[in-house]
């Protein structure tokens, strides 16, 4: 628990003319290292005109450099902060979140925008952003905003933009980048490079091991010393620079697809678990080879989903020209001014501010 004497210490409570942005990001469902990412450059982008703080729990990573915040333990830290903090606005990346949890929350915060919410406390969110969205049928609730159109890169994935449009063909010696994020939770690094192991053909693989890959290491060394150009990379390392110089991309089917579709690269998904076998976007119709779930895949399904962009140039271009078409990369815009007009004009009326009901404005 935190005192109202240590918040008032770092951060007064009175005597602000910039509205105040609380940030909560957790780390959940295998989604790697993107939610902070974006909460990050959210935070760069408003940072002149407003007064922003990162509320940090056990599962949240620290805060970016330069930016103030605030040690929250146990399950109702959170709450209580909120409630001495108070923020105009609570801007929250933590997971699937309950019906109990974000009701209470609503007492305490004026405005409140979710990121990625399967759970029923997206309901009482204001807003919620679904960047990651499942396939369904059932009808979303008016303050969803479900699809592409809030995703937005980080520099270094938007510097290669449309990198794809450049490369005409695989050349002599293809270049297979192989990346399951952070954690990779059921080692498909592991199970992805063994299978490539078995092509025969010249073939450059780079495989990148994420910053929370908890399994051996050493095994994967050992691996990559069996073929000829094949090198393991662990961090730090720029993922977009190294996927700038890919033919093929194999990769979880979380966020990683979005980048990858910025630059417009071929790539074969696998799904680390159920979660991100449900999610819609990393299919077919997007310039994907989706394969399911990546414990489930055999080898020679892999091998030739790896191969058919090489060996066929009509089929890359069309993967390309698929992922470019979509036009990714320019949310940040439009999530930057809903977070604006939710500051303005907040639903609710707490402690004394003035709240209006908000219109939909993004839809």
């Amino acid at each position: 628990m935190v005192s109202k004497i240590f918040l008032e210490r770092v951060i007064p409570i009175s005597g602000q003319e910039k509205k105040r942005i609380a940030f909560y990001i957790a780390r959940s469902d295998g989604k790697g290292s993107y939610p902070e990412r974006r909460a990050t450059m959210l935070a760069h982008a408003l940072q002149q005109e407003t007064e922003i703080v990162f509320l940090c729990g056990k599962d949240s990573p620290p805060a970016p450099d330069g930016f103030r915040s605030i040690s929250i333990l146990g399950q109702t830290a959170l709450p209580q902060t909120l409630a001495v903090l108070k923020p105009d606005l609570l801007i929250r990346d933590s997971g699937s979140t309950t019906q109990e949890d974000a009701e209470k929350i609503t007492e305490l915060v004026p405005s409140i925008i979710h990121f990625d919410d399967f759970g029923d406390g997206g309901n009482w969110a204001d807003l919620v952003f679904q960047t990651l969205y499942m396939d369904s049928n059932e009808e979303v609730p008016d303050h969803y905003v479900v699809g592409t159109t809030s995703f937005f890169p980080d520099e270094e994935v938007d510097s290669f933009k449309e990198i794809g449009l450049r490369q005409k063909s695989a050349g002599p010696l293809p270049h297979l980048v192989i990346s399951f994020g952070d954690e990779d939770e059921g080692n498909l690094t592991y199970r992805a490079l063994r299978h490539m192991l078995q092509l025969q053909i010249p073939l450059k693989i780079t495989i990148l091991v994420g910053e929370h890959y908890s399994h051996d290491i050493s095994t994967l060394r050992i691996m990559a010393l069996s073929r000829r150009n094949t090198k393991i990379i662990l961090p730090p390392y720029s993922f977009a620079e190294v996927c700038s110089t890919a033919d093929v991309v194999l990769c979880s089917s979380g966020y990683m697809p979005y980048e990858v579709a910025v630059m417009g690269i071929p790539c074969v998904v696998l799904a680390q678990n159920d979660f991100e076998l449900g999610l819609a976007f990393p299919k077919e119709k997007h310039g994907f080879i989706h394969l399911g779930l990546g414990r489930k895949v055999k080898q020679s399904g892999l091998l030739n989903a790896v191969m058919e962009p090489l060996l066929h140039e009509t089929l890359r271009h069309k993967a390309v020209a698929k992922q470019l078409s979509l036009g990714l990369g320019d949310g940040k815009d439009a999530v930057c001014e809903a977070i604006r007009y939710y500051l303005e004009y907040p639903k609710r009326n707490i402690g004394g501010s003035t709240g209006i009901e908000t219109s939909h404005m993004l839809h």
